[in-house]
């Protein structure tokens, strides 16, 4: 029998921080009857940007991860702003992040990061033909260092654990296995 979905019975905002809000949710199950507590990380919805060269080199950034206190290799991304629609948040941040500016900007789809405690969105564009425009524009939570790869390398970096964030995987899963194979045509 498919799954159903669950009665809301109630739902509060519990903390608010920066970058996302605590919401409980209190949810009665189609199955048992019984009523549950769920806690959901609320927060803006994501750009992923796969920024590539006219030489086919991909502009990567190094940064620090609080969450598992290491230096990670990713693309360029963040929060989509109030005022930003995906596509304006995918080229605000590969210029704020790295310097570079797109000629051409392709949405390559979307994911939910973790659907059983998150309600937003990760949107993934690859950005044709970026060339340097200018200095970063980093925050002052930001350390972030560019480095550039040629594209054959990113596959390699994956199976070996030289990239380890979720969704720039998914993200180069987009490119190789959906985009890539129909560029071509």
């Amino acid at each position: 029998m498919p799954p159903k979905h669950w009665k809301i019975l109630s739902s509060r905002r519990d903390e608010s921080y920066r970058v996302f809000s605590l919401r409980t949710d209190r949810a009665l199950s189609p199955r048992t009857q019984k009523e549950h507590d769920f806690y959901i990380l609320e927060s803006s919805s994501w750009v992923n940007v796969i920024p590539l060269t006219p030489d086919n080199k991909v502009v990567m950034i190094r940064q620090y991860r609080h969450g598992i206190r290491d230096i990670t290799l990713e693309i360029p991304g963040g929060l989509v702003e109030a005022d930003d629609t995906p596509l304006d948040a995918a080229g605000r941040e590969l210029r704020e992040e790295t310097g570079y500016r797109e000629g051409e900007m392709i949405p390559l789809g979307t994911v939910h990061p973790n659907p059983a405690i998150q309600n937003n969105r990760c949107y993934t564009f690859l950005a044709k033909n970026v060339v340097p425009s200018g200095r970063q524009e980093l925050d002052e939570r930001e350390d972030i260092e560019v480095v550039l790869y040629p594209l054959e390398e990113i596959q390699g970096f994956i199976r070996n654990g030289t990239i380890t964030h979720s969704l720039v995987v998914v993200a180069f899963y987009r490119f190789f296995m959906e985009y890539l194979p129909h560029a071509s045509k």
